[in-house]
């Protein structure tokens, strides 16, 4: 960017000489910290790009290394992954099991969280520790008990085998919980003295001054949900019934002449990462109030 003379003397002559220096310094500063950002955003954002360029590739031209150009099948991969290989299928079923693990674990995690804050009864405190202990326990440790659970009630290969057990939440009980202890206590003792039952309170004053946690727990409860491989995996057996993650397993058997179809398995992927990129777009404020990040 050129400076005229002119200008610079009349910055000079209205701002003072210390101010224009400083500007005329500061701006090839910050044209250096724009082009950092650009870049480390490209050098994330590569993996993703390349994924999309081999998607619509066929498979001689991804074992071309220096083809790094758009294929020749366009969107026909995406097509054939739709018809052929029940990726809608598995889509709609990943759809629904987030959409009712969200709705549930949110609910549940109201409840308690309530409970916890509003409520005195004994052990409270312990009862909390005691939901902040589960923490500690990996998912390969639960999967045992839980599947000789959910085999004892016979909801094996249904849809509440598979959002049956990520229904109650630690995490989000605790976020919930310090959230519900900023509300003022007068607000509390106001409701008391008007009558309102501890569900209306709930629902008229909790709710609407919690959106935007509810909406970021929400999209973090949504992507966790649709990521999830190896509980379904173990839990159903139909095909038809299975999650997009686990039908991601399947097309890596997809290949020709002992050639993995690198393009269908890509066009999978790309598809397999719409929704939760949706959500985060869409829902990005709640998401950085709820980490204390929003401005």
């Amino acid at each position: 960017m050129s400076l005229d003379t002119n200008d610079i003397a009349t910055d000079v002559r209205e701002r003072g000489p210390l101010s224009a220096i400083a500007d005329t310094q500061v701006l090839p500063a910050q044209w250096r910290v724009h082009l950092g950002l650009i870049t480390s955003v490209l050098v994330m954002a590569s993996p993703l790009l390349l994924a999309f360029v081999m998607s619509t590739q066929t498979v001689p031209e991804v074992y071309d290394i220096t083809d790094i150009s758009v294929g020749t099948d366009g969107l026909a991969n995406y097509a054939e992954v739709f018809t052929r290989y029940g990726m809608a299928s598995y889509m709609f079923n990943s759809l629904v099991m987030s959409i009712v693990v969200t709705v549930a674990k949110i609910a549940v995690s109201l409840l308690a969280a309530v409970a916890l804050v509003f409520y005195d009864f004994r052990f409270k405190n312990a009862i909390f520790f005691l939901i902040l202990f589960t923490l500690m326990f990996p998912v390969p440790v639960r999967i045992v008990p839980l599947y000789e659970m959910m085999a004892a009630l016979g909801w094996t290969n249904t849809l509440l085998a598979l959002t049956g057990p990520y229904v109650a939440s630690a995490t989000a009980v605790f976020l919930l919980r310090q959230h519900f202890m900023s509300i003022p206590d007068s607000l509390v003792e106001s409701a008391k003295v008007d009558g309102v039952g501890p569900l209306r309170f709930l629902w008229k004053v909790l709710i609407p001054m919690s959106r935007g946690m509810i909406s970021g727990l929400s999209v973090i409860t949504f992507i966790y949900a649709w990521n999830q491989y190896l509980w379904p995996l173990i839990v159903v057996s139909d095909q038809s019934k299975q999650v997009v993650q686990v039908g991601m397993k399947y097309l890596q058997s997809v290949g020709n002449a002992g050639q993995t179809d690198w393009g269908l398995i890509m066009a999978g992927a790309v598809l397999t990462l719409l929704p939760p990129l949706l959500a985060l777009i869409v829902f990005r404020g709640p998401l950085l109030e709820t980490f204390g990040l929003s401005e």
